[in-house]
């Protein structure tokens, strides 16, 4: 019977994508993740790992790639994960509709105003990665009008008067650098910032040079952004990646599964001039950026 249902799952699998344009290639992803849990494909994931470098090993042939230890692509591998299994919630309790697109849910609270998205989830590990390295007057982003908004100025007290895509900032509130000013800190920058700020902002990495915390962005708004969160790479110097998001309703950030590769999800490679596709995403035309 079990053989007959997997026969069955493939002819649908087939019909969508003979039926679907390459642009919308990646919806046929939800009927493949299906597929996936039943086909056997190398396992990669110890679910008693408690860290991204704990979490997934690493095919054979490869090895992770160094990276000095208090770096931000250190930071990143070494990121905290909630138990395995633990679902995507979304900012309101609801569980998010695709539970099998991931391997693994980072510990990043999810505030329950809802404005911590994909790119806002992104800026905030970078900036509390700047936080806990004392690294403080070097938080600070651009709103989508351009204008740069420092953490420093606003624990001085600076506030952002804004007028369409006029924006000047004015002393407004007393000085506060605490931690709890710091988060409605963020607050802000989620609502004034974005993938299409970042996309501006930040400088392009070529494909050749990608490392942890680079991103792949689709700008736009909306648009689409996620980030590279550990790097193996082998013998002949080829490189494989892993990816995580954040996601629209404001969610859990999770580490991605790999539906295009399945033999060594949820690593993926990366080609010059090669559309990526992720369970959730398809960027056509991938760019990646870099956090100055």
């Amino acid at each position: 019977m079990k053989k007959y249902v997997f026969v069955g799952l493939v002819i649908v699998v087939l019909i969508l994508l003979i039926r679907t344009t390459s642009k919308g290639r990646h919806l046929t992803n939800h009927v493949k993740g299906t597929i996936t849990e039943m086909v056997s494909s190398p396992n990669y994931i110890n679910k008693e790992g408690d860290s991204i470098l704990t979490r997934v090993a690493l095919p054979d042939g490869y090895k992770r790639k160094e990276y000095s230890k208090g770096s931000f692509q250190d930071y990143l591998r070494n990121y905290p994960l909630k138990t395995y299994g633990s679902p995507i919630i979304n900012y309101d309790d609801s569980k998010y509709f695709a539970q099998h697109w991931h391997d693994a849910i980072l510990e990043v609270p999810v505030p329950k105003n809802g404005l911590q998205q994909c790119a806002d989830a992104l800026m905030r590990l970078r900036a509390e990665y700047l936080w806990e390295k004392n690294r403080k007057d070097e938080i600070g982003f651009n709103f989508t009008s351009g204008h740069y908004c420092s953490w420093k100025k606003y624990a001085e007290g600076y506030r952002p008067k804004i007028n369409g895509n006029k924006v000047s900032f004015h002393k407004t509130a007393a000085a506060n650098y605490s931690e709890a000013s710091f988060y409605k800190y963020l607050n802000l920058i989620f609502t004034y910032a974005g993938t299409l700020s970042l996309s501006t902002e930040l400088p392009k990495v070529d494909i050749k040079d990608l490392k942890i915390g680079d991103m792949l962005v689709k700008p736009g708004t909306p648009g689409h952004i996620e980030i590279i969160v550990d790097h193996a790479v082998d013998e002949n110097g080829k490189s494989l990646f892993l990816l995580a998001q954040g996601n629209t309703p404001a969610q859990n950030v999770c580490l991605l599964k790999n539906f295009e590769d399945t033999k060594i999800s949820p690593w993926y490679r990366f080609t010059e001039n090669e559309s990526v596709y992720t369970p959730s995403y398809y960027f056509e035309n991938p760019i990646f950026i870099r956090f100055k």
